[in-house]
């Protein structure tokens, strides 16, 4: 009997063009879906009478709500080896297997630069007035020689950025709940306290994992504290910051601007207020949205199925 299987969330309709999907078309029946589902009740209700789901990181989320909603489910794939939006014990309790993938390298690290560089240099900002007729320069940029840059979360990725950043000219401090001044020591950058790291950067970038003790990390305390000229950026997860806060001081002009990937609910709503701002540049959790990514978030997906199938399921989630 052939299965079903969907794929979600493949906003830019490449998942059946950056795999071979073929030695799968005896055996399954693929459905994909290019646009996000308009609410849990949406997703269930389209996806029950799928056997098998590749989801795409943690766009749709499966709770074990969701799970429970799901009769015919057994084999959830995702892309990446972690995902914060899949209830592992609960697929485990019905016996649906979850699988993952590898990834490419850092293509965050590179969003987090660029991120930094347009809130410091206007480069979108001037092409846009430039297209649309604008008087000829209208912004005065700044140089980020010699500027502090503050990693929280010294990790493969902060550590990434961190590099970056000496290279571009920048001191670097960096703190996190358990980093030492010893493992700072050893990849070249200054440990700080949190509050030093708060107070004295000019640009801060986030690069900690979302968790039960990370969520909430940087408060209204923590922005306030920060420097009237500085920025915060968030590559990471949205909850890590104090969204209430952060809105705060960037309507108050607290700090200079924000440059931010990650919202907590995505996509944002049209009404959402960081639409309006014009100190927060925004992007639409593009992190990690690269084609070398996809092509192998993909590949692996269809391993993982084809693995599945054939009774010796690779890299199961647990």
């Amino acid at each position: 009997m052939r299965l079903r299987c969907a794929i979600l969330d493949d906003y830019q309709n490449v998942a059946l063009k950056l795999a071979d999907w073929t030695a799968l078309k005896d055996k399954i029946d693929i459905t994909v879906f290019n646009a996000p589902f308009a609410s849990i009740a949406d997703a269930t209700a389209k996806l029950k009478d799928f056997e098998i789901i590749c989801a795409m990181r943690e766009r749709t989320p499966f709770s074990e709500d969701v799970i429970a909603l799901l009769p015919n489910l057994k084999l959830l794939v995702t892309s990446g080896m972690r995902n914060a939006a899949i209830d592992i014990p609960a697929a485990a309790k019905r016996n649906i297997v979850v699988t993952g993938t590898g990834g490419v390298g850092n293509p965050t690290a590179a969003l987090t630069i660029g991120l930094m560089l347009e809130l410091t240099r206007k480069i979108g900002f001037e092409n846009a007035r430039m297209k649309a007729g604008q008087p000829w320069q209208s912004t005065i940029g700044e140089d980020l020689d010699g500027k502090t840059f503050g990693v929280v979360g010294l990790g493969k990725l902060g550590q990434k950025v961190a590099e970056i950043a000496k290279a571009i000219g920048m001191n670097v401090l960096a703190w996190s709940t358990n980093l030492t001044p010893e493992a700072c020591a050893a990849v070249g950058v200054t440990y700080a306290t949190k509050e030093q790291l708060f107070s004295q950067a000019d640009v801060i970038s986030v690069h900690v994992v979302l968790s039960a003790r990370s969520r909430g990390l940087i408060g209204r305390e923590d922005l306030r504290r920060m420097k009237p000229t500085s920025y915060l950026i968030n590559t990471a997860r949205a909850p890590i910051v104090d969204e209430d806060a952060l809105i705060e001081v960037l309507r108050e002009k607290k700090i200079a601007g924000a440059g931010l990937d990650v919202f907590p609910v995505e996509p944002l709503p049209l009404d959402h207020p960081l639409r309006t701002l014009d100190n927060a540049v925004i992007t639409p959790h593009l992190g990690y949205v690269t084609e070398e990514t996809y092509r192998r978030f993909y590949v692996e997906t269809v391993e993982d199925v084809a693995a599945w199938l054939a009774g010796k399921p690779v890299r199961v989630l647990s």
